[in-house]
């Protein structure tokens, strides 16, 4: 870090020589030099805050917690930090009413002397960086961008609003920040285009969190880009979204694509968002086949039927209907069937089943005291109500422990109590739901299992808190004696040591970290804000796993009704307010930044011939580099040409699934390419991904992934287009 003190910011190749004038970058190199400055001195600070917080006692309950939160930020701060250095900065403005470059970056910097070095992206002050427009400059003379390299500035670009702007030495360019980036190579990751959001995206990031924010755009038109900044937006301008609150949930739509965009969130500033795919959120989707059968994935997709679930677990919460006898050493007490329903409505509304039974337990016995006239102590008479084999038993039957994928296996196995709890099905459609093997779990069952598993709760957990109360028990004992101790040494018997007497003192000094317990799983949520991409491909079912992680309905959705595979009916507050969503507006984005002219040449078609309405996005730029059409055979020699001509960037093989994989090629099915993108695709026999709307989808898909060249390779050449 020393180094770049007195290192130049500025890395200019020869050709970019005018651009090198002192005249343009001075003040540049000055102020980088603070900030290079000031970021040794935040780092060692945090560092140093950080090794504090460390050593400093766990505490328990609220403090417990932010004691962790604060680590966690300072972590995740100091990372940042020591990753990007210098490069924290994203470019300057230069407003109308102030001649004082104001320097963006991905967080805020401030120098010893409290001088603002650099302003938050996510800051309103910041939005006239990305969505200043000659039309709308937002009271700017002028913006310029930089593209960092190795720590390096290796180009930057400047747009003036004013002929103003032109007074503070500006380099035009032929070519934007955005344009340039849009030709870059790709990798194995996405890309930081932070520098380059574009006025229509910036409009999206900086949208409100209430209600339902759908984001409706076509292949390049950089919705997953949308979606990733809006994420790390959120938790910076909205309070009620951080992680007291149950902070952001981003689902992606597979491993391949969260693996893709793993870097982004923590480019921008921001670690505490969580990522998920669908499956990931219960344990049987890791293993969970697709549904074999169309017609049963249809009846699953649909949100009644999950509500079936509820149904289910109704029959197992009925009070009995005679009464019960319960006997002590002191009387012989009687429930009666008024007693027992009592004891069932007492159940708070909200908690699992698995859970509840301690409650209705609870109530039995306080409905049993109160009947008792023996004279017998409370205690001994409560711990013989508890121990009753007829009292427990009975509660037992009429209320059980229930597992989950039991629950939803004997719905396939047994067709009476499928019929019980969705009478609306028919016959045929409850035969077709049965299979031989209940449990062997399919996609369309995880709405099923996730349901299930949030209505049921933990079947441990009560013994879970018997132990953990036994155990805190024991603990205060422990730490009883060592006040003894402590006291017994006190020869006066006065002073602050005789504070040890106190209860609450007492319960603050027990060691909660020693005590058993199991946290909820960290994708249960609720969360405060959802952020779903590739979102036209969620049935209501699915939906409705999400819905149970935020209460709040505040959801981001992203999506292109014409990439959905199983097609798209209706519009999207159609679709979102069948599955249950509200407070609902799309914002659209029409404008393709990513796919070159001529390979939207040769997609649009393919999606049209399916879906003559899709909303097909227009490119704003050429490749140059015309769609080839060739044979099978020329696979590896198309891959090996390419490898040897381009030093850089990546490609996939979209139809192949045996082609062996390298660090710059991979193999991909037309599902786990969405999302992605890659300079080179090759499909191989495209026609080959089957007819209809799904077909046409995975075509339409797969050559969109392309950001420069698109060859198609089938058994038959096109006439007159060799290969390569």
């Amino acid at each position: 870090m020393t180094s770049s003190l007195t290192t130049s910011a500025f890395d200019l190749p020869d050709r970019l020589a005018h651009k090198a004038d002192p005249a343009l970058t001075d003040a540049d190199e000055r102020h980088f030099a603070a900030v290079s400055e000031s970021l040794e001195q935040t780092i060692a600070e945090l560092t140093e805050r950080l090794e504090a917080e460390r050593r400093a006692p766990g505490g328990a309950g609220r403090a417990a917690m932010d004691r962790d939160a604060e680590i966690h930020r300072l972590t995740g701060r100091l990372r940042t930090l020591r990753r990007f250095g210098r490069d924290l900065c994203l470019g300057r403005i230069v407003p109308a009413d102030d001649p004082e470059p104001v320097y963006i970056g991905r967080l805020g910097l401030t120098d010893s002397t409290g001088r603002r070095l650099l302003l938050d992206w996510r800051s309103p002050a910041a939005e006239p960086f990305f969505a200043a427009t000659h039309a709308g400059p937002m009271g700017l003379t002028s913006r310029r961008r930089y593209r960092w390299t190795g720590g390096r500035i290796s180009d930057y670009w400047d747009e003036v609003f004013t002929a103003e702007g032109l007074e503070g030495h500006a380099a035009l360019d032929d070519q934007s920040a955005f344009i340039a980036s849009l030709g870059g190579s790709r990798s194995a990751r996405m890309r930081d285009v932070l520098a380059t959001i574009q006025a229509d995206q910036d409009a999206v990031i900086r949208a409100g969190s209430a209600g339902t924010l759908v984001v409706d755009g076509g292949p390049g038109t950089g919705k997953t880009v949308v979606a990733l900044h809006r994420a790390a937006h959120l938790l910076y301008s909205d309070p009620r979204l951080g992680h007291r609150r149950g902070g952001v949930l981003f689902v992606g739509p597979h491993q391949p694509y969260l693996a893709y965009v793993a870097d982004v969130l923590p480019s921008l500033g921001e670690e505490g968002v969580r990522t998920c795919t669908l499956r990931d959120l219960v344990p049987e989707g890791a293993r969970a086949g697709a549904e074999a059968d169309p017609e049963v994935a249809r009846l699953k997709s649909s949100a009644d039927l999950v509500g079936a679930v509820e149904a289910a677990v109704r029959l197992y919460e009925e009070p009995p209907a005679a009464g019960t006898t319960v006997s002590t050493p002191w009387s012989d007490l009687r429930l009666t069937a008024d007693d027992w329903a009592t004891a069932f409505d007492a159940v708070e509304p909200g908690t699992p089943h698995n859970e509840a039974r301690d409650q209705i337990l609870e109530e039995l016995v306080t409905i049993l005291t109160e009947k008792d006239d023996s004279g017998a102590a409370p205690h001994l008479l409560r711990r013989a109500l508890l121990q009753d084999r007829e009292l427990t038993g009975t509660l037992h039957r009429a209320w059980p422990l229930l597992d989950p994928g039991e629950l939803v296996g004997d719905l396939w196995s047994v067709p009476a109590y499928l019929r019980r709890c969705a009478p609306w099905l028919g016959p045929d459609e409850v035969r077709r739901l049965q299979r031989p093997d209940a449990q062997a779990w399919t996609a369309s069952d995880l709405p099923f299992l996730d349901a299930a598993r949030h209505r049921l709760g933990d079947p441990e957990a009560s013994l879970r808190a018997r132990r953990q109360e036994a155990a805190a028990a024991a603990e205060r004992e422990r730490m009883a004696h060592v006040i003894d101790s402590v006291l017994a040494a006190d020869d006066d018997g006065e002073g602050a040591v005789t504070m040890l007497r106190g209860r609450d003192l007492q319960d603050t000094l027990v060691d909660g970290q020693a005590l058993p317990g199991a946290g909820p799983e960290p994708l249960t949520g609720p969360f405060a804000h959802v952020i779903v991409d590739e979102a036209q491909e969620l049935t209501d079912a699915e939906w409705q796993m999400l819905l149970l992680r935020c209460p709040s309905r505040s959801f981001t959705v992203v999506g292109d009704r014409a990439q959905a595979r199983h097609g798209f009916d209706g519009t999207w507050r159609d679709r979102l307010e069948r599955a249950g969503l509200d407070r609902i507006t799309v914002a659209s984005l029409s404008i393709n930044y990513r796919t070159p002219e001529e390979v939207m040449a040769e997609a649009e078609p393919a999606i049209r011939a399916a879906l003559p309405d899709a909303n097909v996005p227009v490119s704003v730029r050429s490749s140059g580099i015309p769609v080839v059409h060739g044979r099978t055979a020329d696979l590896r020699p198309v891959l090996d040409s390419w490898l040897v001509e381009n030093a850089d960037g990546t490609a996939c093989v979209i139809g192949d699934p045996a082609f062996p994989e390298s660090d710059r090629v991979r193999s991909l099915t037309p599902s786990l390419a969405k999302g992605l993108e890659f300079d080179l695709v090759v499909l191989v026999e495209p026609d080959a991904f089957g007819g209809g709307v799904e077909g046409a989808v995975d075509r339409y898909v797969a050559m969109t992934r392309a950001t420069r060249q698109l060859v198609v390779l089938t058994r038959t050449a096109h006439p007159g287009c060799p290969p390569g």
